[in-house]
């Protein structure tokens, strides 16, 4: 890969006919509260704390309504977007709003920072850039919905539509530059997954349980690994979709797929690491000695970075729809359906502390600031929160 000394193989992406499909609300909808919930939430059990969580700021970035909306934090500052078309900048020290613009469109997936750009997408299949004074740079049109934050870096904005594809566009104009895509099952998740991007490469999980290293610059395909195999005699049962972005640490990335596994596998080769039977809808990430996943039955799980060896579960979250997990100093956090922030050890998964936000579902993970995390609520509530 570029900046270290190898580059992703040459291999030309081959341009796969879209084969029709038929996508399933069902499991990823339950999940983050747009039915029923498929169980009933435990209810929470009392601890002893062992740190102390507190809420450093908080602020309004406007409802996610229906959606699953990601904030980002990038160059100091943290932003967020609402349903209604609100997009908005928030120092990330203070909370303080820089500026709020109304981008006149419904917005879907949240907001993408990188390379001095801001990037949402909307249902309509349109990425609308923006400076970091929030003024409008470019828009382009894309044949299907946007339902992740658009990414950017060395110049080229990714972004991915619901139909699995993935295009590059010119970060100056927001013109296509190249597009990826592939074949797809007959039966997949309706997700919000989207595309993480590391020195150079592209990297996106799929439905059908694979995993994608593209070069940035082309969309040239380096690689392409096995997370899952789906397995099952029906289609439903064969479901086995990449629903969560990949994670590195710089040597390897790891993935998890619903119904499936979670793996990890050499970076620039795409080798496999090692593979762990799991499934996932929420996601994982990984800190410098352990993966952590959240599973489809609520529970968080430890596995050993090095070779998915199990070393904790905290399952007392069950029914709780709870997000992807973020490591943070010597914990792990992770937010659930009615706003509420456990806070668990990274040594044994214990409750090391818990607080509560505005009572709506957090959905998308937890993201990093320099001492503390923010986190985004259904009902459009901001907070930043340390760990003490």
């Amino acid at each position: 890969m570029s900046r270290t000394g190898q580059t992703l193989c040459g291999a030309v992406a081959a341009t796969l006919a879209l084969a029709a499909c038929t996508t399933i609300t069902d499991s990823y909808d339950r999940w983050f509260g747009r039915s029923a919930p498929a169980e009933k939430p435990a209810e929470l059990t009392s601890f002893q704390e062992k740190a102390r969580a507190r809420i450093l700021w908080q602020t309004s970035a406007g409802a996610a309504e229906n959606n699953v909306l990601f904030p980002a934090v990038y160059g100091g500052s943290v932003y967020a977007a609402s349903f209604a078309g609100q997009l908005a900048r928030f120092d990330a020290a203070s909370g303080r709003q820089v500026w709020r613009t109304d981008a006149q469109r419904r917005l879907s997936g949240g907001v993408g920072a990188g390379d001095q750009l801001v990037l949402v997408g909307t249902p309509k299949g349109e990425v609308l850039a923006f400076d970091a004074n929030g003024k409008e740079l470019w828009k382009t049109q894309l044949p299907g919905e946007v339902l992740a934050p658009p990414e950017a870096a060395d110049g080229i904005v990714v972004a991915r539509t619901g139909d699995g594809r993935v295009y590059g566009l010119d970060a100056r104009d927001g013109k296509r530059r190249w597009v990826y895509q592939r074949i797809t099952p007959a039966l997949t998740l309706r997700t919000h997954v989207g595309v993480m991007i590391y020195r150079g490469a592209v990297f996106a999980g799929f439905p059908g349980g694979r995993l994608v290293a593209l070069a940035l610059a082309n969309g040239n395909v380096g690689w392409e690994a096995v997370v899952a195999l789906p397995r099952g005699a029906t289609e439903l049962e064969r479901v086995a979709d990449v629903t969560s972005l990949p994670v590195t640490d710089g040597r390897q990335v790891c993935a998890v797929a619903f119904q499936g596994r979670a793996a990890c596998f050499d970076i620039l080769k795409g080798s496999s690491n090692w593979t762990r039977e799991m499934s996932s809808v929420a996601g994982m990430t990984l800190d410098t000695r352990y993966v952590y996943v959240t599973d489809d039955k609520n529970a968080v799980v430890a596995l050993d970075k090095a070779n998915g060896a199990s070393i904790w579960k905290q399952d007392k979250l069950a029914g709780r729809r709870v997000s992807a997990p973020l490591a943070f100093r010597s914990y792990v956090v992770v937010g659930d359906l009615q706003g509420y922030v456990h806070v668990l050890s990274r040594e044994d998964g214990s409750f090391a502390a818990r607080i509560a936000t505005d009572g709506s579902p957090i959905t998308a993970a937890p993201v990093a600031l320099d001492d503390a995390f923010v986190v985004q609520t259904r009902n459009g509530g901001l907070y930043a929160i340390t760990v003490q």
